[in-house]
């Protein structure tokens, strides 16, 4: 008797409204499977459609793919989403179920979205039935209903012991090797250290034996192994290997792509602004941004008073940064009235990142900070903007994140990282000392 293989059941996944906010994308990387969005969640993309914040932008441009897509019946039979692709179909009518009204009290969109994946599941055995959802809570409630979840996996990374720090530490290298290095031309060929394996573009390495050490940083299109030197920018000094390596980078003009992880007070976005200004002559102009987080749907809008003073708030740390380089400098000394001059010739711009939409950058040193709360489409977006002789510096702690829906895997920071790394254009350095003070360190570590 011959075995027989054994027959899978035709997938139907039902996208919660949080998966087209994340990746407005999303529709065709299902595979061959077929797409099932309850109408509820339609309903909840109309309350997102309006507004200037990157969430608002993902509703849209959802709401017209799917105006797009042909195919006379999009409720029953499916609209197909194109070759090798499954279809696209509403749901309407069955989020209402009797069973559900009984077990919960509420009647909210999540509920609503439940009662649609149990009643598909009951009506259609032949497809297995399966919520997406980047909310947790969400899919611990449909699990412990019996009902099938999961997390939109798409753009997550495999795992964060495998995130590329940007630097190694390498032990026993030769004194005659790091003595070369601190000669003319301060580089030596790759082949000549036999011990650095596997290495990739513009990845650091601290070499040394028992009484000497150097720092340096490998130039994959030269091959060869470059002395790292600990020069100060606009005023900040680096204190350490990884601040050095992370300056190193900012300022390199060579390397257009750039980001820094890192806890609080590792100095990620000071590092980065004084590099900015240190090279500015090589750029029209220095844009400082940062995603603002929304209380719940509610934009800027909502704030009272003006758009400067609805702003200031959340470009804050921005604006203390730079008074602590400001700060390096006596009142009437050049280089601070020079910030002075930039800010009010509008040469450096501190602004949200929602007001740039829509805009391409030339010859723009541009700095996206607390990356970490932007998802990983939200990151090529902004990157995409980039025009001849731009420079991005994405900074960020992948540990502290404050959008609901994004995780340690799943941002845009841990995504620019993992898919990044290795080319000649980028280059990523992990801060993990922290230099803001010996009280911040303790409570970093500890608390």
């Amino acid at each position: 008797m011959t075995k027989t293989k054994k027959q899978h059941k035709p997938k139907l996944f039902i996208l919660d409204t949080n998966v087209i906010l994340h990746d407005s994308r999303c529709l065709r990387n299902f595979q061959e499977n077929d797409i099932a969005i309850p109408i509820t969640v339609l309903e909840e993309l109309d309350n997102f459609k309006r507004g200037n914040e990157l969430i608002n932008f993902h509703a849209r441009d959802f709401l017209r793919q799917i105006d797009e897509i042909t195919g006379d019946v999009l409720f029953e039979e499916g609209a197909s989403l194109g070759e090798d692709l499954g279809k696209l179909r509403i749901i309407v009518g069955q989020e209402n179920h009797p069973r559900f009204q009984e077990i919960f009290f509420e009647d909210t969109p999540d509920n609503r979205i439940l009662s649609a994946l149990y009643t598909v599941s009951q009506n259609e055995p032949q497809h297995q039935t399966i919520l997406v959802s980047k909310d947790t809570n969400l899919r611990l409630k449909a699990k412990s209903l019996g009902l099938p979840a999961q997390d939109y996996t798409t753009d997550k990374i495999e795992s964060i012991d495998k995130i590329f720090t940007g630097k190694r530490l390498v032990e026993n290298i030769s004194t005659e090797i790091i003595d070369t290095l601190y000669q003319p031309p301060y580089q030596i060929t790759a082949d000549q250290i036999p011990t650095l394996e596997n290495m990739v573009a513009n990845e650091n390495f601290i070499l040394r034996n028992g009484q000497k050490s150097v720092l340096v940083t490998y130039d994959k299109t030269e091959n060869v192994i470059v002395r790292v030197n600990k020069t100060p920018a606009f005023g900040i000094t680096p204190r350490n290997a990884e601040q050095t390596f992370a300056l190193q980078a900012v300022t390199n003009d060579k390397i257009p792509l750039v980001s820094l992880s890192g806890k609080a007070g590792t100095g990620k976005t000071l590092l980065a602004l004084a590099g900015a200004l240190a090279c500015c002559k090589n750029y029209r102009q220095i844009f400082l941004a940062r995603p603002i987080v929304p209380l719940s749907n509610r934009d800027l809008g909502f704030l009272p008073g003006d758009i400067k003073s609805k702003i200031d708030p959340y470009m804050q740390p921005l604006f203390d940064n730079l008074s602590v380089i400001r700060h390096q400098f006596k009142e009437n000394d050049s280089h601070a009235n020079k910030i002075n001059e930039m800010m009010e010739n509008e040469k450096l711009l501190i602004t949200p990142l929602a007001y740039i939409r829509g805009r391409s950058f030339q010859k723009v040193f541009f700095i996206v900070d607390e990356a970490q709360n932007l998802t990983p489409h939200e990151v090529k977006t902004i990157i995409t903007r980039a025009g001849e002789g731009t420079k991005f510096v994405f900074t960020g702690d992948i540990y502290q994140i404050d959008q609901p829906y994004l995780d340690t895997l799943s941002n845009g920071l841990s995504y620019l990282i993992n898919r990044m790394k290795g080319q000649s254009a980028y280059a990523h350095i992990t801060l993990e000392k922290g230099e803001r003070s010996a009280l911040a360190e303790l409570a970093s570590n500890l608390l």
